[in-house]
């Protein structure tokens, strides 16, 4: 799916804030790049474009782009967390390979209807949820 265009307004009427030249790089870095990308991954790239921009700024920038539900974040078991565009996509969960690290994008609408079936069952109301699966992709594996 082509990822959307980001609208400098739209990103910043969540808090009142302005879209500052380090945030705007740094959405343009996370909706043109190829996803799960590391806050030092973010930095590297949006160096090319602001080559005096701090990682500081890049992880206060992010904390900002995901309290706005403009970029996800998620801790894979290596503990660094990931970034990706948030709504860019449909909804996803993650293969991890323990290996070497990679990222499949998974969609299984089976465990979307297993996961809505068990939250009712329960009386619970989800928000959101996210599924990560960790094992060895099969680069890795030989296959």
């Amino acid at each position: 799916m082509p990822k959307k265009p980001f609208k400098k307004r739209e990103a910043c009427d969540c808090q009142r804030a302005r879209m500052s030249v380090r945030r705007e790089a740094i959405l343009e870095v996370l909706t043109s790049g190829p996803g799960h990308l590391s806050a030092q991954e973010i930095h590297r790239a949006a160096q090319e474009r602001l080559p005096r921009i701090g990682i500081a700024t890049v992880y206060r920038a992010l904390k900002f782009l995901c309290a706005c539900g403009k970029a996800a974040e998620f801790i894979p078991a290596d503990g660094v967390a990931r970034y990706e565009p948030a709504g860019s996509r449909a909804h996803h969960d993650h293969l991890i390979c323990n290996s070497c690290g990679s990222f499949i994008e998974a969609v299984e609408p089976e465990i979307e209807k297993l996961q809505i079936r068990l939250a009712a069952r329960h009386g619970f109301k989800p928000s959101s949820h996210k599924l990560e699966i960790y094992g060895i992709c099969s680069r890795c594996s030989g296959k």
